[in-house]
């Protein structure tokens, strides 16, 4: 009996325990067999700003949401791009794929740290990742070395309109020139209509009305207006001088007078049909009048016919009038003759002067004075330079003019190592600049050092000469300098003042001496540029940046 109660005892354990099992790992099973989430990289190093593709799997139901993960959170790596989510459907399952491009800029060992994907209700993790960012390497054996470009001031504006002024200029230059030539073409053409006799120009009025199609447009107003003031200019032209102003019981009851007076031989009929067609003219353009388009062209002729009449009314003019009127016109045409090389003049002078503003406002004042009026610096600084070797072993110069050989001998007790100098010069050190190259040669077996104590006292020979022509309050600083080539040597600096024959003024100059030691000599290029001047200072400065000194074999 008591056996049988164990074994009761230890089946209904079991049981139990085989239940809580159920319980645990289900779910345990159904999220990791149904729910997986994983992180992977293309490569574990790269270099300084290569991308890093990490690609995220997920493996989830049909029916849930998953929710990938956005922003900056692969943080110490950037994230450069967030692609789209390829999705593949398998039955009720989802294969969901998120790539992100990420990248580093500094050298290192970095983590990935681990990434968060909710799933439905459930959150997972990737596992965390390290990647290696390498340097780039760089072989400074074969790559050029190049000074430290001085600062530049940069505009901090949001629209840099300097660098699109020139194609607005342009622009504007051409629609000035559309619009100055139409304008002129306007102008001339209503010049010749004034030239032509009130007759021609009446019945060019008339040729305008008929082809400005103003009644098929159903503009009463504008073609009656038109055809009024075409009648009252002839008729203010040849016959009364108020006509354009004058009403029209007013222009009719002057033209009555001139017929009863003897001056204008036309019919009361042909008076009458004016009559007519102007009131109806003022009803089209004050009362706004439509009359049809037949009644309308019956005007038009009767308009023409009155015009004609009228000419033929008028006597012709004796010859005093003629030579009278001949002389007016001359005297018109001189006076538009001078009116229109006036303007001309002026209108050159002002495009002269707004295009002489505009590059002033560009360029500087300055540099278009010498553009125009020239500058001997201006002209050297732009024209072709030249590149020329000199001593041995030889050192490279780029220069504006080839420099000329000079023999210098030296043997004084100060330097008594020195048997000659070669040396090679352009300009004036009292001009506004001097380019030299000299070449000292060393006597004996002597060595680098030597040469190198013998540097102090050829800088000091060169500033006593200077001294010695005049200079003052001279600013000596030095450093060490490497050519592009990588030739190392002493930089020397400063500036100095002098004053120069035939001015009373002392002048500022800046000099710049490199100074190179080799075993058997010693090499030295000097350029010395008045301050000032506005384009020395760069000639100098491009001059000491082109010097390339080649290695003794």
């Amino acid at each position: 009996m008591k056996n049988y109660t164990l074994q009761s005892n230890t089946i209904h354990i079991a049981t139990k325990t085989f239940t809580f099992l159920v319980w645990i790992i289900v779910p345990l099973w159904s999220l990791g067999g149904f729910s997986q989430v994983s992180g992977t990289v293309d490569s574990t190093s790269v270099k300084i700003g290569e991308e890093i593709r990490y690609t995220m799997q997920v493996q989830a139901d049909s029916t849930q949401i998953v929710v990938f993960p956005e922003g900056q959170t692969f943080t110490p790596l950037e994230v450069i791009e967030s692609y789209k989510i390829d999705t593949a459907t398998n039955n009720n399952r989802w294969s969901l794929t998120k790539e992100y491009a990420l990248t580093q800029f500094d050298s290192g060992h970095y983590t990935i740290p681990r990434q968060k994907v909710m799933v439905g209700d459930q959150v997972f993790f990737t596992d965390s990742l390290k990647v290696e960012i390498r340097d780039v390497v760089v072989d400074t054996t074969k790559q050029k070395m190049f000074e430290i470009k001085p600062l530049v001031e940069v505009d901090a504006s949001f629209f840099n309109w300097k660098k699109y002024i020139w194609w607005i200029l342009g622009g504007l230059l051409v629609l000035g020139v559309i619009a100055f030539f139409l304008l002129r073409r306007k102008k001339r053409k209503e010049a010749k209509e004034k030239e032509l006799a009130p007759y021609e120009r009446a019945m060019l009025a008339l040729r305008k009305i008929d082809e400005s199609h103003l009644l098929e447009q159903d503009s009463h107003k504008e073609y009656y207006s038109q055809l009024s003031d075409t009648a009252r200019k002839y008729i203010d032209e040849e016959v009364y001088d108020h006509a354009m102003e004058s009403t029209t019981d007013e222009l009719i009851t002057k033209l009555d007078e001139e017929i009863k007076s003897g001056s204008l031989n036309l019919d009361k009929a042909t008076i009458e049909e004016l009559k007519n067609v102007l009131k109806t003219a003022d009803m089209a353009k004050f009362a706004k009048s439509r009359p049809d388009k037949g009644t309308a062209k019956a005007d038009r002729n009767v308009i023409e016919r009155v015009i004609n009449e009228t000419k033929e009314a008028i006597p012709e003019p004796t010859e005093e009038e003629l030579l009278a009127d001949e002389e007016y016109r001359k005297a018109i045409a001189d006076k538009k003759r001078k009116k229109k090389i006036l303007f001309g003049s002026i209108g050159g002078f002002a495009i002269i002067a707004i295009t002489l503003l505009i590059f002033i406002a560009i360029k500087g004042y300055d540099v278009v004075k010498d553009t125009l009026l020239g500058h001997p610096t201006k002209e050297l600084a732009e024209t072709e330079w030249i590149s020329s070797a000199y001593g041995s072993p030889p050192i490279t110069v780029t220069t504006p003019e080839i420099l000329i050989r000079k023999k210098v001998q030296i043997g004084t007790k100060k330097n008594p190592i020195l048997k000659g100098n070669n040396v090679f010069d352009f300009g004036d050190r009292l001009a506004d600049i001097y380019v030299g190259v000299s070449y000292m040669n060393i006597t004996g077996q002597r060595k680098n050092q030597d040469a190198k104590f013998e540097l102090d006292g050829i800088v000091e020979t060169t500033f006593s000469a200077l001294e010695e022509e005049g200079a003052k309050n001279i600013v000596i600083k030095d450093e060490e300098y490497e050519t592009l080539n990588g030739a190392k040597g002493i930089k020397i600096f400063g500036k100095y003042n002098i004053k120069r024959p035939k001015e009373d003024e002392k002048v500022e100059y800046g000099y710049q001496m490199l100074n190179f030691v080799e075993a058997t000599g010693l090499q030295q290029v000097i350029v010395i540029y008045e301050i000032d001047n506005r384009y020395t200072e760069n000639i100098a400065q491009r001059i000491i940046n082109s010097v390339e000194l080649r290695k003794a074999k």
